[in-house]
């Protein structure tokens, strides 16, 4: 005999066809007791514990920066505050990536330490973070003051031309001669942005290092990457006593065989947290190859990007299913999109930079558009907060889900329906269950 429930559920849907979108539904999912169940149930369990989640968000390019703070400012602090803020309809973000120096979605190439031709600063006496502090660093206080609690990673896309083979920014390697002036460069970097209030929790060594056809770039091989972490990254930090993470590789899902070869590296691993990851190819199932390999160091997803003009149901259902989902059921403890925004025309780029990536805002002065990503990071972003505990659920054709614990008690479980019906289910929990359907392709964040 079923009794009566003992607290609703709540519903938070976005739909293909944008008649939801990331909206709190009115409809009561009461729980009933449900020893058993038949047809689609998600059990959702907690015998076993997974990883904890450091958050989900996106990449605060330069780019992204640059629009933003062009915004009026009243008009600015609404938009930041809906982002960052997880009152009421706010969505939460809980983790930034920045780029250390430029990426291809600034306006133009830079480092901190840009030096005429065959000029060298060994020591980084000229070490300056200006190029920030137009936009990026006045963006990031306001944030700060929004959410003191981020988590923000740093990633270079490319050392000063300088250090490089290539004289370039684009493409080229890390002279070794120049290994101990590069990791005084990120010891610089951490220390300066903390100088301005703003804690970086951890580094990449090196964006994409596998890919030196961007512009900026590098090529950093796994041995090369070990090579820089052991003899002089590592012990760089531990001399100026940072507890910044070092997180290696940053690359695609296609080459787990380069974290591996890192962390075999004895002298080298003793410095680093875990691995980053991105989905342009591969499977993400390499990311828990990763973590069986070395159980004890972490694994993050750092980005991936929508292409222009981009296909929002086709787009929120791949990411919300194999990243939302299939990063954190493969261990990850971040999910973050590429840039945050962009403006119509795609801009602001680099010469050979993305000029196809959509942000997950596109901003014209004080107008807002809010594309595909904005959706995908908002149904995991608003309730599975930092501290939040992947916990069990099984998984079942066409509904591909995830659990989480939330620091507050709450769980929260994200299901999409790949089928192109609607779909019927029941999730249950200790025993008690409530009802449930979703549109084709349709997402659904459950509270309670």
């Amino acid at each position: 005999m079923q009794t009566a429930k003992t607290k609703d559920a709540e519903l938070w849907l976005t739909t293909t066809d944008k008649t939801a979108l990331f909206e709190r539904q009115p409809a009561r999912l009461a729980f009933v007791e449900a020893p058993s169940a038949s047809g689609n149930v998600i059990d959702v369990t907690e015998n076993t514990n997974f990883q904890s989640i450091d958050g989900f968000g996106y990449t605060l390019t330069g780019g992204s920066a640059m629009l933003l703070h062009r915004m009026d400012k009243n008009e600015r602090a609404k938009l930041l505050r809906e982002l960052f803020a997880t009152d009421g309809n706010n969505i939460g973000v809980s983790y930034l990536r920045l780029s250390i120096g430029a990426s291809d979605l600034d306006e133009r190439v830079f480092s901190y330490s840009d030096l005429p031709n065959g000029q060298t600063d060994l020591t980084l006496a000229k070490f300056d973070l200006s190029p920030d502090k137009a936009h990026l660093i006045p963006v990031l206080k306001e944030i700060l003051a929004i959410n003191p609690g981020i988590k923000i990673l740093g990633s270079p896309w490319s050392p000063p031309t300088w250090m490089k083979t290539s004289g370039y920014p684009k493409g080229g390697s890390l002279m070794p001669e120049f290994y101990d002036s590069y990791a005084r460069y990120f010891v610089k970097y951490i220390q300066g942005m903390a100088q301005e209030g703003i804690r970086i929790d951890a580094i990449t060594v090196q964006n994409e290092p596998l890919h030196p056809g961007n512009n900026p770039s590098l090529l950093m091989p796994a041995t090369e990457q070990a090579a820089f972490i052991n003899k002089s990254l590592g012990p760089a930090f531990k001399e100026a006593k940072l507890d910044t993470k070092i997180i290696i590789y940053d690359h695609n899902c296609d080459k787990p065989e380069y974290p591996l070869t890192v962390l075999a590296d004895a002298e080298a691993s003793q410095y680093i947290d875990g691995s980053a990851f991105h989905m342009y190819a591969g499977d993400i199932s390499a990311m828990s190859l990763v973590h069986e390999g070395y159980p004890a160091k972490n694994v993050y997803f750092t980005e991936q990007w929508i292409g222009a003009p981009g296909k929002f149901g086709n787009d929120l259902g791949w990411h919300v299913s194999t990243l939302i989902i299939g990063a954190t059921r493969n261990w990850s403890r971040t999910v973050l999109e590429w840039n945050l925004a962009a403006d119509l025309n795609l801009r602001p780029h680099t010469e050979g930079g993305c000029t196809e990536c959509l942000g997950a805002l596109t901003l014209t002065g004080n107008t807002v558009t809010r594309n595909a990503a904005y959706y995908i990071i908002a149904h995991a972003s608003k309730f599975a907060r930092p501290g939040s505990v992947r916990i069990g659920s099984n998984l079942l054709p066409k509904l591909p889900n995830v659990a989480f614990r939330a620091p507050d008690g709450k769980r929260v479980v994200v299901v999409h329906n790949e089928s192109s019906e609607a779909q019927s289910f029941s999730i249950r929990h200790q025993g008690k269950a409530f009802a449930s359907s979703l549109p084709p392709g349709a997402v659904g964040t459950y509270v309670w």
